[in-house]
């Protein structure tokens, strides 16, 4: 038995188009988390005390922490599942706000361009990316480019 991807297909997007995803909070566990699995415990992300003497009063999370968790939004949407090829580039990350614990995140993506490739089965989309907080801050910015499916393949 063989199900759909519940993914959107090169064709499905259109120029202009937002996506957005579902929300989440990070917490100070991630952060503790992400500096484990990174290696990264520079003080401004893990010691209290060296933070109270930063513009932010209290650690911060790992910009490619907000990162992978906006991934993980991308992925809960759908959007990517079963039609995404591959990533091709990530062009113009900017952190515009710091992300601290009881941050809420979601992810704001407008379809920028795309275009098919010499291959008849696959197709370029390129997004403008914004990682938005609870206040509606843009927090993370960035252009990506992927690789999807083509539902087409003629």
């Amino acid at each position: 038995m063989s199900t759909s991807p519940r993914g959107m297909f090169f064709e499905d997007f259109e120029i202009g188009q937002s996506i957005e995803t579902p929300r989440r909070t990070i917490t100070s566990t991630d952060i503790v988390n992400f500096a484990c699995l990174s290696g990264d415990f520079n003080g401004v992300h893990t010691d209290f005390e060296y933070c109270k003497t930063t513009p932010f009063g209290e650690p911060i999370a790992h910009a490619p922490l907000v990162y992978a968790v906006m991934g993980g939004l991308q992925y809960a949407s759908g959007v990517n599942d079963g039609t995404l090829l591959a990533v091709l580039g990530i062009d113009t990350w900017r952190m515009h706000k710091p992300v601290k614990h009881g941050d809420t995140l979601h992810m704001r993506s407008i379809v920028r361009e795309k275009r098919k490739t010499s291959k008849p089965d696959r197709g370029v989309v390129t997004l403008d990316r914004e990682f938005v907080n609870q206040h509606g801050d843009i927090v993370q910015s960035m252009t990506v480019t992927f690789m999807y499916r083509c539902r087409d393949t003629e």
